[in-house]
């Protein structure tokens, strides 16, 4: 796929991360909020600034290796999400979203989650997707099985975050399932 892409959903529109998207991504990767599910801890904004500019890079990279895009709505250009699909060798990939936390329960994790997966079955060939959630993540578990995925198990200890280990379940959907 060609660089710059952009994926239009239902409600979201998915394009590559821009510079002077720092400001809008501190909403997201410095909230607490957002951070406590994620397999990363909360940032400052000199890390999230060196993470997006790797990003801005490695989507020019040939050939493609992640799909690490910004979220935004239709009518407004402004960064509410990141959503990321990483390629693995055996037509596989792990997809992954957050969604500011001033924008939950809109349906914006579900589409961009929806808008991506489309793309990476039927443009990118791809077979099985997975996604990971901590078990307390009521609302990620939520959008996966809203979306398909099949509970496969626990991942013990999966991920180290604030300063502990935390277990995922993981999910999958495959190629055949996926309408």
């Amino acid at each position: 796929m060609s660089y710059p892409l952009e994926l239009r959903g239902a409600v979201v529109r998915l394009r590559e991360f821009r510079e002077s998207d720092l400001d809008a991504s501190m909403a997201i990767v410095g909230d607490e909020r957002v951070t406590v599910w994620m397999a990363f801890d909360t940032l400052i904004r000199d890390e999230q600034r060196k993470r997006l500019a790797a990003a801005i890079e490695r989507a020019k990279a040939e050939p493609r290796t992640e799909y690490y895009l910004a979220v935004t709505t239709l009518d407004d250009d402004t960064l509410i999400g990141v959503i990321r699909l990483a390629i693995g060798i055996h037509r596989n990939a792990k997809i992954g979203y957050m969604i500011a936390a001033d924008h939950w329960g809109h349906g914006y994790g579900t589409d961009a989650a929806r808008t991506l997966i489309t793309f990476g079955f039927r443009e990118l060939g791809l077979h099985r997707i997975t996604g990971a959630a901590g078990p307390d993540n009521a609302a990620s578990i939520a959008t996966l099985k809203r979306l398909g995925f099949t509970e496969e198990g626990l991942l013990r200890e999966h991920v180290h975050t604030n300063g502990e280990w935390r277990d995922s379940v993981l999910y999958s959907v495959l190629e055949q399932e996926w309408k």
